[in-house]
């Protein structure tokens, strides 16, 4: 299969998603990655440069220019399997048909990896019960979808394996941020508070999870979160910011006081960087404050937002959050499908996605 052409002779190429066998339109001199954007299907990516090999795809079949790509990014082994570099790979034959989710055109998962070492970099107590821990892989980052979470732990210093949520989008170093709640009686959010340092190496595995519906769909999107739910949704809303998200991004934080809204920094930078983008914080336990609604979400949604008809859900926190959420966002009209959810519970394992749901 011819990866290069000195010129192309139609102005308009089709991407073909395999297995589903759904088409995309690539115009002349746009790239995979942007078409499928476009057209709300949106690819894992960071540096949109050829440079950390985050878009990573196998092509079935047809010819693209690859463009200027580093070995590090797509090895030459990599290159002899079929697989191209989405963010700078450009279609030159009239298909292009690549390996890209389901047979319902969903994503696939990236096979998670056991027993990952990361030496923690800095530890940021955002509240006095939610601690920020920020990890980088002493080796190959680890691949996943925003949304996702790791299992951390280490059960010989009694803190068995829980699931946390990545409150980050992919980067090229790796580097990974976690939210951790100090839950009562909980051994291992205890661990992390309380023993775990800056400099130590620990062990991390994923990722997991299915939370990924990526906020790259043609509609506005509402993100709610309540406590260290507010880690997937970061995840998620910096991943479309990060591509000039067209639509409004409207993230509603519930808090029980002041001192438990955090990442206001990243929230007024977001907001003055995109113009699209409103952080709303409400107070649940005490009265208003500047630049903070009062209230339970639930109950404030059908003054600020009366009809949800035509947009995107993506609600995280506790079980109970999320169905409240759930259930008042359907009665202003929220669609199911449109709809996506991330509860707490009181996990032991991690989810367990089909092997079909995995790339290979």
């Amino acid at each position: 299969m011819s990866r290069r052409m000195s010129r192309m002779d139609h102005r308009m190429s089709r991407i073909r998603l395999y297995p589903s066998g759904k088409e995309v339109e690539c115009l002349h001199g746009d790239t995979v990655l942007s078409a499928l954007e476009k057209a709300g299907y949106a690819l894992p990516n960071n540096c949109r440069a050829g440079a950390c090999g985050e878009c990573r795809v196998k092509v079935k079949s047809g010819s693209f220019d690859q463009g200027m790509v580093l070995d590090m990014a797509l090895s030459p082994e990599h290159r002899a399997e079929g697989y191209g570099l989405m963010c700078m790979a450009k279609p030159i034959s009239e298909v292009l048909e690549i390996e890209w989710g389901t047979e319902d055109a969903k994503p696939k998962l990236f096979p998670p990896r056991e027993n990952v070492y990361f030496v923690v970099t800095d530890r940021i107590m955002r509240t006095p019960r939610i601690l920020e821990l920020v990890v980088k892989p002493l080796g190959a980052p680890v691949r996943y979808w925003p949304g996702q979470n790791m299992m951390i732990g280490d059960a010989s210093a009694g803190a068995p394996p829980r699931c946390y949520s990545i409150a980050n989008a992919p980067r090229a170093d790796g580097e990974l941020s976690f939210h951790i709640t100090r839950a009562d009686g909980g051994a291992t959010s205890a661990w992390l508070h309380d023993k775990v340092a800056v400099g130590d190496l620990i062990k991390l595995s994923g990722a997991y999870g299915t939370f990924i519906g990526d906020p790259s769909v043609d509609t506005p999107v509402l993100c709610l979160a309540a406590g260290s739910g507010l880690a997937p949704i970061l995840a998620l809303a910096e991943a479309a910011l990060r591509r000039n998200f067209r639509h409004p991004v409207t993230l509603m934080f519930s808090a029980r006081t002041e001192t438990d809204i955090y990442c206001k920094g990243m929230m007024a930078w977001w907001a003055a960087k995109h113009p699209r983008f409103e952080f709303r914080p409400t107070l649940t336990r005490t009265a208003a404050v500047s630049d903070c609604l009062h209230g339970r979400i639930p109950a404030l949604l059908p003054q600020l937002f009366p009809d949800l008809s035509g947009h995107s859900i993506f609600v995280a926190g506790t079980p109970e959050f999320v169905e409240d959420c759930v259930k008042a966002a359907q009665a202003l009209g929220a669609k199911p499908e449109f709809i996506h959810t991330e509860g707490y519970f009181d996990q032991q394992g991690p989810e367990v996605v089909p092997a079909d749901r995995l790339v290979t």
